[in-house]
């Protein structure tokens, strides 16, 4: 367990916290009551039901995504099926170079989610800690003591393995296994060497098994694929170091960070972070070693949240390039491009590729718009070597996508293509963009948020507190009647109502509205803040006022202090 603190520095306990989370239900372990059940042997590792303060506060973290970044960067909203064929996968890589490798424990299948497979890396971790820990080579008492040689080889294959494994190959980790006498620790089962094992889940849509699909892996694909929709609506290998801290300016400056737009989008994201509620000082931007780099990325850095795991990764920030757009392109052959009007037109001098529609439509039939999408797909590096090639042999051939009858290329004669080089005005420039891509897991950071904003009372560990911001605390406001007089509930309850009408849930705190008996009088409540716990009284119209206010994030409570009387009356004693 990593050490942490509560917001404010005590000691955290995880089992003291989780029992608060599961006690107000913000969530729980899925299936529980199958726990007991005869004969079950399902896995729910990973797996949570969110109750309805965690729906809510999800359901606000959304929110504030969707405000902070989508309305205040005037972006486009996507949300694309979590279905992918596989062809689109394939093109994209995920297909080829999505996987772990995985060492197969053949005689018992229920010690890792995977059934009879454990992560080879992981595994090699585990055991050579384990071993460090213990100062053995094994797992029993009389195992032989561990050299400082061996201590030294350890901590060194250690340093290359955490993080990222990618400086070992399959070959290498299972020489690695081999050479260490490593077993599966779970059962001291012998496995078998590592193999590639696909990350994404394979499934079929529809009566069909010859068309497979994935849930997908990410979720930036089909933001690629409904890319030209989007234009017509709107044209570390030394082991663990501690953190350098850097203002982003200085490191797009030096190098660091690849460029001043994925340098934007992590300050972005650090905003947004400390927006949910986040300790600043729990959180570090980890930059991909090279050998860790995703095949679609040229830069990649995550943000990290500290929590009693450890650190977590809860975003990935991306610098896609152009990788996605242009493989897409190549694949279908459909234009993936953007024009932008120029202030003065150029003179352009290119290659450029004619097909002669009245043969080529005879010629390919059903397939001659996929031809002459491939062919308008071609860049200027390849006409030119065509070109020259169609002067030579009077035939070319082309890459396309998958034809009726299961090719991917065809051959053109000079009587069907014709490639010259031509001089034009132009007027527009035309490019392929690079894609930054912030990737959010949502879970994750509910989670690190819940924990960040943990503290209890003092010298009162019963009496926690989650001190969430008014943004996306899941209830905005307790009204309260300060007794059970009949007289004082109508009050309240049209006060409920009215913050309703606004949008704003009020059965809970941040925030607490009391309605006493000098409200029969002068029509003033009393509002208290959660953490402080100071108390204010004005009229019934200030009080909702003032919350709104707190709400949206155009007042603060020093402000609403400020302005009203800090109260200590009727409720002080509740």
């Amino acid at each position: 367990m990593a050490s942490t603190k509560t917001l404010t520095g005590d000691k955290f306990d995880r089992q003291l916290f989780e029992s608060v989370m599961k006690r107000r239900f913000f969530f729980t372990e899925p299936f529980e009551i199958y726990h007991l059940a005869p004969n079950f042997k399902g896995d729910n590792r990973g797996l949570f039901d969110y109750g309805p303060p965690g729906c809510a506060l999800q359901a606000n973290i959304v929110d504030a995504w969707r405000k902070h970044f989508v309305l205040e960067e005037n972006m486009l909203e996507l949300d694309c099926t979590v279905i992918t064929p596989e062809p689109v996968l394939r093109t994209s890589g995920h297909v080829d170079k999505f996987a772990d490798w995985m060492c197969k424990d053949p005689i018992k299948g229920e010690c890792s989610p995977r059934g009879d497979y454990l992560r080879a890396d992981h595994l090699v971790e585990n055991v050579l800690k384990a071993r460090l820990a213990r100062g053995t080579r094994g797992l029993v008492k009389d195992s032989p003591k561990l050299d400082q040689v061996t201590v030294d080889e350890y901590n060194s294959i250690l340093a290359m393995i955490t993080p990222p494994i990618d400086n070992y190959d399959g070959d290498a980790l299972a020489e690695l296994i081999r050479q260490h006498d490593i077993w599966n620790p779970e059962n001291n089962n012998q496995v078998l060497p590592p193999v590639p094992f696909n990350l994404m889940f394979k499934s079929t849509n529809g009566s069909s098994a010859a068309a497979p699909v994935y849930l997908r892996p990410e979720t930036a694909q089909g933001q690629f694929l409904d890319f030209k929709k989007l234009l017509d609506r709107e044209t570390q290998l030394l082991g663990e170091t501690k953190p350098r801290a850097t203002t982003v300016g200085q490191g797009v400056e030096s190098g660091v960070i690849d460029n001043e737009t994925l340098g934007y989008f992590l300050a972005r994201v650090m905003l947004f972070l400390v927006r949910l509620g986040v300790d600043s000082s729990k959180v570090r931007f980890r930059q991909h070693l090279a050998n860790e780099m995703a095949h679609y990325a040229c830069d990649c850095w995550d943000p990290e949240l500290l929590t009693s795991y450890g650190w977590v990764e809860c975003v990935g920030c991306a610098d896609r390039s152009a990788y996605d757009l242009t493989v897409h392109s190549k694949y279908t052959g459909a234009s993936l491009t953007v024009k932008e009007a120029l202030a003065e037109p150029v003179v352009v001098e290119e290659w450029q590729a004619t097909l002669d529609k009245k043969l080529v439509g005879p010629r390919f039939k059903k397939d001659a718009k996929v031809v002459q999408s491939a062919v308008e797909a071609l860049d200027q590096a390849t006409l030119e070597r065509l070109a020259a090639e169609l002067g030579r042999n009077g035939v070319v051939a082309i890459d396309t996508p998958a034809l009726s009858d299961g090719t991917t290329h065809v051959e053109l004669t000079k009587e069907l293509l014709s490639i010259a080089k031509t001089t034009r005005l132009q007027n527009t420039r035309e490019y392929t963009p690079n894609v930054i891509e912030p990737s959010f897991g949502i879970g994750r950071i509910v989670y690190s948020v819940l924990e960040h904003v943990y503290w209890h009372r003092l010298n009162d560990a019963a009496r926690a507190v989650l001190s969430l911001p008014l943004a996306v605390a899941p209830n905005k406001v307790l009204i309260v009647p300060l007794s059970s007089n009949p007289e004082l509930t109508p009050i309240a309850r049209k006060i409920s109502a009215r913050l309703r009408k606004m949008g704003i849930a009020n059965l809970g705190t941040p925030l607490g509205v009391t309605v006493n008996f000098d409200t029969l009088k002068d029509g003033s409540v009393t509002l208290r803040e959660r953490d402080s716990m100071v108390q204010v009284r004005d009229s019934e119209h200030s009080i909702v006022a003032a919350i709104r206010g707190l709400v949206e994030g155009t007042k603060t409570w020093d402000q609403v202090m400020q302005r009203m009387e800090i109260f200590g009356g009727q409720e002080d004693d509740q």
